[in-house]
């Protein structure tokens, strides 16, 4: 670690400005028992806690296909895909519904977004579904995120709501993720058949002791402690803090947020912009080059300022919006790599554009820089 870093421990929680917070099944459905509403209630109350104290929270909830069960009447989690598909769009009304009445006892609004975890590896559509969960949170949306079982195949055999509530973290650069589940956190034994295991309070999310330790999934749900674990270190790529912890604990997020030492807290090794810079930096494959101009240059180098079109003298190479492009000045040399926001053609009817002609230019503006400060490295 750089000396200056401060990588995040539990004052995070207590600091947090955004927080994803992922609830399960055994939880949201009272161990199969149908959709368990007084504590969807409590949960509820605790997020409008939290919005009251200035935190941006993201929902992400399991449910719909063990909610879809009792709703259909079935005791038994299904193995064929299209009755997992249909108990999915059965049970997806009746969460969504459930969450909007208990939000707008505190006049707050709820907007569902169903993903695949495709939607957040392909970058057009990973970019897409920042921008609007981005907006929604800006409009003080209470956005409730759930995996799209009813169209996908692989993801219902295979996914899990703990690594999608990571990627949502990694999304939206989440201070922290919050797992509660209906065990207390992640002990150094099953706590099921051994007496003596004891809970884990603290560790390093890229511990591969942890894997170890870590259980199977319930009857209900499709990942257990391991998927935990593994969404921790993918929360961590952007420097986000983990806690895994019982969703039946009183006052479990508010506590959370004040500090209180419940449930395991998985950290990171790096501070959120080192992670993020960090993983920018290491992206080695790059679709297009930019050639700065020496003002741009000069810039990049002394403030660590956004890349605007007016800057770029030339384009080269076939790259879509989010792709990575490599940034040089006239001789050649290497001065920055980024995510780009305008795909290669509109790139080069802006080049050395002021930003206010942007929209007279194309006819729309995604963003008046070509690549954020947040998604562009400066190279050494």
């Amino acid at each position: 670690m750089h000396s200056g870093e401060r990588v995040p421990g539990r004052d995070a929680l207590s600091s947090a400005r955004r927080v994803v917070v992922k609830i399960g099944s055994a939880l949201l459905t009272n161990d199969g028992r149908g959709l368990d509403d007084p504590a969807i209630g409590g949960w509820v109350d605790q997020i409008a806690a939290l919005a009251s104290r200035g935190i941006e929270v993201v929902l992400v909830s399991s449910g719909a296909v063990a909610a879809g069960m009792v709703r259909l009447g079935w005791r038994a989690r299904p193995s064929s895909v299209r009755e997992l598909q249909a108990a999915a769009a059965v049970g997806q009304n009746v969460l969504t519904e459930t969450y909007e009445n208990h939000f707008g006892r505190h006049g707050l609004v709820t907007a569902q977004i169903l993903l695949t975890h495709d939607d957040l590896s392909n970058r057009k559509r990973y970019l897409n579904a920042r921008s609007a969960l981005s907006t929604l949170v800006d409009l003080k949306v209470v956005p409730v995120i759930n995996e799209n079982d009813t169209v996908v195949t692989d993801e219902i055999r295979f996914g899990d709501n703990d690594t999608l509530g990571a990627l949502v973290a990694n999304l939206l650069e989440a201070d922290a993720l919050v797992i509660l589940t209906d065990q207390e956190g992640l002990f150094d034994a099953d706590p099921r058949h051994d007496p003596s295991a004891r809970l884990i309070e603290e560790g390093r999310a890229d511990d591969a002791r942890l894997a170890a330790v870590a259980g199977g999934g319930g009857a209900l749900g499709r990942g257990g402690m391991t998927t935990k674990v593994r969404a921790a270190r993918l929360a961590a790529r952007s420097g986000a803090v983990t806690v895994i912890a019982s969703g039946r604990q009183p006052r479990v997020l508010e506590r959370l947020a004040d500090g209180e030492r419940l449930g395991t807290l998985l950290t990171p090794d790096r501070a959120p912009i080192a992670a993020r810079k960090r993983w920018l930096a290491g992206q080695l494959q790059v679709r297009g080059t930019l050639t700065l101009d020496a003002g741009a240059v000069r810039v990049l180098r002394g403030s660590g300022s956004s890349l605007l079109p007016v800057g770029v003298k030339a384009s080269s190479g076939d790259f879509a919006r989010g792709d990575m492009v490599l940034c040089v000045d006239e001789q050649g040399e290497r001065i920055a790599k980024g995510l780009v926001n305008y795909n290669a053609e509109d790139a080069r009817k802006i080049l050395g554009q002021p930003s206010g002609r942007i929209c007279e230019l194309l006819g729309y503006m995604e963003a008046p820089e070509l690549i954020h400060r947040d998604n562009l490295v400066v190279l050494a």
